[in-house]
């Protein structure tokens, strides 16, 4: 078992890394029978990343949502739970945090986090309703998640129009004293739009690893996940952890939904769809195989094609949406992971 153990952890690090390959490769050859020039395309990718601060820094700040709504995702699958509903949860957390930036008036250092606050228990409300659906009635949690999404959507679209609206289709903005903008940091960029909510994504991570892996309640919660009916019978109350799962994922992507509110943007628009952050961060965990590492990992891989998409564009012609067929390629050999460790295994049986 000692012998085996590091070549499967092996493995499940070579899968994401193979499946990024692949989709790249398959991009390129896509590229070919379309016209354009691979090297050139992904060429200008790595220069709209890398080349200048602005690029830089508009990455990272495309990544701290990410980050976010993977930790919403891997949180929940390490729970046992598939909860599709992140999207419906940044919305939701971004209302709340705006809404609180804007009627409050108190000193930045209590603001500010009332206001992240505000946005992660707005999610985390939206969280319990699947949460205690499952637990209580054993409806699953992907059919009411996903009808979650088209409620918060419509809902978050009314509340601005009846009691928030301006001129511009969007809320008014949010007082300084709860904005995660820094002239700092942006001044470092070339001015581009990073915030302190990186930090905020940072912190993410390590609460995500520390409630699973350094708390008897993280041990409950990954334990139920596992196995429901040997978790009951030793004590744990399943129903309980189900709930406690769901709401501090949608905690998770509540707070996602505040980066982009109190850092991004400094106010909330009218949607005319769904942002794409909470789908974007299923895609991340899976990616990042549901730890916070790889979630971090993953999330400057998708911030960064997202970001580097526009320099292929303009530079050497390639349109935007190939990246998402990249991305969807990357997604496709993720989920295929069974194939990869086949091939790998049989590669090692047969000494190739």
């Amino acid at each position: 078992m000692k012998k085996l153990l590091p070549k499967n952890k092996l493995i499940s690090l070579a899968v994401p890394l193979i499946a990024v390959l692949l989709g790249i490769l398959i991009g390129a050859i896509v590229m070919l029978f379309t016209g354009y020039n691979p090297v050139l395309g992904y060429s200008a990718l790595l220069a709209g990343i890398f080349s200048d601060t602005y690029y830089i820094g508009e990455t990272i700040r495309t990544m701290t949502p990410l980050i976010l709504s993977g930790l919403a995702v891997a949180f929940a699958f390490r729970t046992g739970l598939f909860n599709i509903g992140v999207e419906g949860q940044v919305i939701v957390g971004w209302l709340a945090s705006v809404y609180v930036g804007i009627v409050l008036e108190l000193p930045k250092l209590i603001h500010l986090p009332v206001a992240i606050l505000a946005g992660a228990l707005a999610g985390a409300l939206w969280g319990f309703i699947p949460g205690i659906l499952k637990a209580r009635f054993q409806v699953h949690e992907v059919i009411v998640t996903i009808m979650m999404n088209y409620i918060a959507l419509y809902t978050a679209n009314y509340l601005i129009r009846a009691f928030l609206l301006v001129p511009g289709e969007r809320t008014e903005a949010i007082s300084k004293s709860a904005s995660l903008a820094s002239p700092f940091l942006q001044s470092l960029t070339d001015y581009s739009r990073l915030h302190y909510g990186f930090i905020v994504a940072l912190l993410g991570c390590v609460v995500m690893w520390f409630i699973l892996w350094k708390t008897s309640k993280g041990f409950e919660l990954r334990a139920v996940g596992f196995n429901q009916h040997a978790s009951q019978y030793s004590g744990m109350n399943v129903k309980k952890n189900i709930v406690l799962a769901m709401v501090i994922s949608g905690g998770f992507a509540g707070v996602a939904g505040a980066m982009e509110g109190l850092g991004t943007y400094g106010y909330m628009s009218i949607l005319s769809g769904f942002t794409g952050v909470g789908f974007d961060g299923i895609a991340v965990a899976l990616l990042g195989a549901n730890t916070g590492v790889g979630v971090l990992l993953a999330s400057f891989l998708f911030g960064g094609l997202q970001i580097g998409a526009l320099n292929m564009q303009s530079k050497a012609g390639v349109p935007v949406e190939l990246i998402d067929i990249v991305i969807a390629l990357i997604i496709f050999f993720v989920a295929s992971s069974y194939i990869i460790r086949w091939v790998m295994n049989r590669i090692k049986k047969e000494g190739i």
